[in-house]
């Protein structure tokens, strides 16, 4: 199943982002999960939560995924939803 995990960032939270970057990044690439991913951006072009879209078996595995990202682990988050997703054109 394809599940959307959509993140908003805590306001004035950019430098926790930067510092855990790199390994929220070796997270996606690392669970073998990540159909897709990328941050969300503001009016100024900043970024500001993220939007990742797993294929995975169950909700609880997208769930696991959440819980151990290191953005989430940081305290990074503001909000974050887990939504099924069904992919119609792309």
């Amino acid at each position: 199943m394809l599940v959307a995990l959509m993140a908003r960032d805590k306001s004035g939270a950019l430098q926790t982002r930067l510092d855990n970057r790199e390994a929220h990044l070796a997270h996606i690439k690392a669970s073998g999960i990540v159909e897709m991913a990328g941050p969300l951006l503001d009016a100024d072009g900043g970024m500001c939560g993220s939007l990742i879209v797993l294929n995975v078996e169950d909700m609880a595995q997208a769930q696991a995924f959440a819980d151990n990202d290191p953005y989430a682990k940081a305290g990074l988050f503001e909000s974050v939803t887990l939504d099924a997703w069904n992919k119609v054109i792309g």
